[in-house]
């Protein structure tokens, strides 16, 4: 397996989901973040999850697996402060997968075709899925830039950097539906629930 650390920002106020903590609705028999946590620990050496609102009960959904539990005290000033939160976490060796908790349609196999896609293209750069003119997540990041991106103190973290600095970017085309698809409100989780 390649040295890539894991990074699922779990720390969001969840607040288009209304009262639910989004995180925590099962999934396949789980909590969603488990369930996450499962398809990215087939590819990474290394899990860290990003914690902040309702951090124990994350922590709880979480329990017996082999992640590294990082709490992010300014959760509410939004998701920037998670990503530098598991960047400075993460040290300074290997690739970074820097995901999201609510993806649930994303597969290992998914997350596997998006290293080999940055492997085989510029692995100095950071890949990001794109289809039809849409980015999507996870994205890949070399060991050599993540410290580029906790410079700017104004905008510290990764949507800033890769659109300043278009030339330290790679897109890859890819057609998993899940690299586009999050779970912001009922809906989608309905939606999701029903393709389960």
């Amino acid at each position: 397996m390649r040295d890539v650390i894991a990074i699922i920002l779990a720390g969001g106020l969840s607040q288009r989901m209304g009262a639910r903590n989004k995180l925590l609705l099962p999934v396949n028999g789980v909590p969603m973040v488990r369930h996450m946590v499962q398809n990215y620990a087939a590819v990474a050496t290394c899990v860290i999850v990003v914690t902040g609102h309702e951090a124990g009960e994350i922590e709880a959904a979480l329990a017996g697996t082999n992640v590294v539990f990082v709490f992010n005290p300014g959760f509410a000033e939004g998701q920037q402060t998670s990503v530098v939160c598991g960047l400075r976490a993460a040290g300074a060796d290997g690739v970074v997968l820097m995901g999201l908790g609510d993806q649930p349609q994303l597969t290992a196999d998914d997350l596997r075709a998006l290293l080999d896609a940055h492997q085989v293209s510029d692995p100095a750069r950071i890949s990001i899925p794109t289809a039809d003119g849409r980015r999507g997540n996870p994205i890949v990041i070399p060991a050599e830039l993540r410290a580029r991106l906790l410079v700017d103190g104004k905008s510290p973290g990764c949507k800033a950097f890769t659109r300043a600095h278009p030339e330290y970017v790679q897109f890859h085309q890819m057609k998993a539906a899940g690299f586009f698809a999050d779970v912001d409100t009922p809906e989608d989780y309905i939606a999701i629930a029903a393709a389960q």
